[in-house]
């Protein structure tokens, strides 16, 4: 049997690849190119498609949202995007389904809590993740923490360097519980060396290890919890928005090493 049995069912692993359900089972006739910005920029990504002419090439459909996967060209490159759904396990559902379909080089931003005293709009490259979700354990063993592809933090860093951008590297607290961030477990999680907190990090990074894909996040600061008594969301990181997807286009261009 290949499952790694334990008390606790999310700790159970079963080390076979092969799944019942594959993403790929609808057959679709797609092929999509291998390079990929997954991004959790809402519906800015549909507002840069239809600016800049993008073509749709196919259509990811849940059964509450439909997410358009569109092509764009980037310094002579092919590059598929689209949203990125908020949670570790909707976000993984794509993400393992555009790799079914040709995707092996993936970059992901989107906004983070800030744990520490960090100004709104700080641009942060995630080098490990915390594994405070549920996805990442169906997709690698236990761990409590999980490295990011240095590859992609290689492309990453040169794409904020190439712009002039200022950027630190971080160990982000992946959780699932939103409204379960409570000033203990901030606390905690703070002296473990966590500097910001967000919902996907560290599932994205499982998926792709996997499925042998290259993936890494760009981070911008948004809301803040550095205070536990003045909690402020701040504006979101809002303001990031345009920057954070230009920069994972030239990152995306950036992974030319095949894996």
């Amino acid at each position: 049997m290949s499952i790694l049995k334990h008390e606790l069912p999310i700790l159970e692993f079963d080390t076979d690849t092969a799944a019942v359900l594959a993403p790929t089972h609808e057959n679709l006739n797609l092929k999509l190119p291998q390079k990929a910005v997954f991004a959790f920029l809402g519906n800015y990504i549909e507002k840069y498609a239809k600016e800049h002419n993008c073509t749709q090439a196919g259509l990811f459909i849940s059964s509450t949202k439909s997410y358009p996967i569109y092509i764009t060209q980037y310094k002579g490159s092919d590059i598929c995007f689209c949203q990125a759904p908020v949670g570790a396990a909707a976000a993984v559902q794509i993400l393992d389904w555009l790799i079914g379909y040709g995707v092996t080089k993936i970059i992901s931003t989107g906004s983070c809590g800030v744990l520490q005293d960090l100004p709104e709009n700080t641009f942060l490259v995630p080098i490990k993740a915390l594994r405070d979700e549920g996805t990442s354990y169906h997709y690698m063993k236990p761990s409590r923490f999980i490295d990011i592809n240095t590859t992609a933090l290689s492309a990453i860093e040169a794409a904020l360097e190439g712009h002039g951008l200022a950027y630190t590297e971080v160990t982000t607290w992946s959780t699932d519980g939103f409204y379960r961030e409570t000033k203990a477990k901030v606390a905690y999680r703070k002296a473990e060396g966590c500097s910001v907190v967000e919902m996907e990090c560290a599932a994205l990074a499982a998926c792709a290890q996997l499925r042998g894909a290259v993936w890494g996040e760009i981070l911008f600061t948004a809301d803040t919890l550095a205070n536990s008594d003045a909690y402020s969301e701040r504006n979101w990181g809002i303001a990031s928005y345009e920057c954070a997807l230009q920069l994972c286009f030239e990152a995306v261009v950036g992974l030319c090493v095949e894996h």
